[in-house]
């Protein structure tokens, strides 16, 4: 690819690419005005991050999350338990953190050793306390159009369509992934919306012919390179959520999405990059998550004892 093409598709510069650095960076401004408000009501949101075991996959993660925490005011506590945290001990820690009204947030980081289950850890996470939106509370109220602690991953995909200004009302969509964090919640998000929504997934009998009809695509399974540009409908919305790190021809390492972001480019009326795609907005999700909860536990708070008579740390 020569600079000068290399140039035209930088995020920003080339009005096909969806700019998720751009679309994240506009809901962080609504989030740090939350933020103000409740720290004006004594009110001082505070997310805890807790990774267990090895937890160098979920280090940059980390990174990113208290990166944009700290910048819209928000206390961010990294907590790592060892690779031997039983069961019972990690339960245990999470029903205090539920029970410390200065915990306004709790988050998981994946993956956990394989003795916990994550969807056990998650189940134990109270309700309001749920950034991530991926209680089984959380998830079934999508299917009620209750949308007020998503999931980030899938509410940021769809804020990405969004972006581009097509309707959504009609819209033919294809779902690429079914898994219970990503695709299910993404294709219950735009049925919300009106769309018409299609879910493929490893079973699905000739990928293309679903593809081909599809306004909108959504990619999340894990496969580098699984979309190419002559299985996308000309002008079609391209949303790619797939992170897969492969190793380039000289040897060293890159990160890619899910489709052939070359060939996808060049078809596609709008397409996210990765990185700098879907990924910041999921972040900014966060935090909106964040402070939504904050705001859902300070109405249950006066709701009981009146005006709170504490303040959450500072």
């Amino acid at each position: 690819m020569s600079s000068a093409t290399a140039r035209q598709k930088e995020p920003g510069k080339d009005h096909k690419i969806l700019n998720g650095r751009a679309v994240g960076q506009s809901i962080r401004e609504k989030v740090a005005d939350k933020v103000a408000a409740l720290k004006d009501a004594n009110w001082h949101p505070r997310l805890v991050s807790i990774a267990i075991g090895a937890a160098e996959p979920a280090k940059l993660y980390i990174r990113n999350q208290r990166r944009v925490a700290d910048k819209l005011g928000i206390n961010f506590d990294d907590r790592h338990y060892g690779e031997e945290t039983t069961r019972e001990e990690m339960l245990a820690a999470i029903a205090a953190l539920n029970a410390d009204p200065s915990v306004t947030g709790i988050l998981i980081q994946r993956p956990v050793p394989k003795h916990l289950s994550i969807k056990e850890l998650q189940a134990a996470v109270h309700p309001l306390k749920d950034v991530e939106g991926m209680h089984p509370a959380s998830i079934g109220n999508i299917v009620y159009n209750d949308l007020i602690l998503g999931p980030c991953t899938a509410v940021a995909a769809v804020e990405m369509l969004k972006a581009t200004g097509l309707a959504l009302p009609g819209l033919e969509v294809v779902v690429v992934g079914h898994s219970e964090i990503v695709g299910k919640p993404i294709a219950f998000l735009l049925m919300s919306e009106g769309a018409t929504v299609t879910v493929c997934h490893h079973m699905t009998r000739n990928l293309t012919v679903h593809l081909r009809r599809a306004d909108a695509v959504f990619v999340a399974v894990g496969k580098p390179q699984l979309i190419t540009g002559q299985m996308i409908k000309p002008g079609a919305a391209l949303i790619d959520i797939g992170i897969n790190q492969i190793q380039a021809e000289d040897g060293s390492s890159k990160v890619v999405g899910d489709a052939d972001y070359e060939t996808c480019h060049d078809v596609a009326g709008w397409i996210t990059p990765v990185p700098g795609g879907v990924g910041p907005v999921t972040v900014s999700i966060l935090m909106r998550n964040v402070a939504k909860a904050a705001e859902l536990q300070k109405r249950h708070y006066e709701k009981q004892y009146g005006e709170a008579t504490f303040v959450a740390d500072a």
